[in-house]
């Protein structure tokens, strides 16, 4: 399940692999105009044209031009519709994980250290007193070899997968709580 999760006693937070998914998305960075507005539209474009990379990213995010069309849309003589401007953000956003990954992974491998994250706890601000659990924050250190794995993850938006890989790192890295940390407020981390 993607998105927030209320717990059964009003806990509230989201998935290990989706908090990292958002905290990779927030280090990418990337193009502030929305690609509704002039400037954002074309920004995205012309990064999206460059390479053949790009093309493919159009392809998969199901934009099927004339080349007289696009040509119009990168001299502004045409402006794409709604549907193909959302298109066109969700191409850029996957060609840009997928070009920043590499940077990603050697950032966070750490010449072979790995990072520590800070595993923040599922917020119990709704639960009942009786019910809540005492958890702790909690800093682990994310090996290279499971950055690696979680980047290709996240950049294949595999958030399911994601979700998987943190539940195992939360086992091995946290111990018999671990359980406690599959959900969580957020997951911090630098890179």
């Amino acid at each position: 399940m993607v998105g927030k999760i209320t717990g059964e006693f009003g806990a509230h937070g989201k998935r290990g692999g989706e908090a990292i998914s958002d905290r990779l998305t927030e280090l990418a960075g990337g193009i502030k105009s929305s690609a509704m507005s002039e400037r954002g539209l074309e920004a995205r474009l012309n990064y999206l044209t460059k390479s053949p990379a790009g093309y493919q990213a159009m392809e998969r995010a199901g934009i099927e031009v004339k080349p007289r069309t696009l040509i119009a849309w990168l001299s502004g003589d045409r402006d794409p519709n709604k549907a193909n401007r959302s298109r066109i953000d969700a191409a850029y956003a996957d060609l840009r994980r997928r070009n920043i990954a590499r940077s990603l992974k050697k950032r966070l491998n750490n010449n072979g250290r790995g990072t520590r994250v800070e595993v923040h706890p599922i917020t119990q601000s709704g639960v009942t007193p009786s019910r809540k659990r005492d958890l702790d924050v909690r800093k682990i250190n994310v090996r290279p070899s499971q950055w690696d794995q979680l980047v290709d993850q996240w950049a294949a938006h595999d958030t399911a997968g994601m979700n998987d890989t943190w539940d195992a790192i939360a086992e091995d890295s946290i111990g018999s709580d671990w359980g406690a940390y599959t959900e969580v407020s957020s997951i911090g981390f630098g890179a």
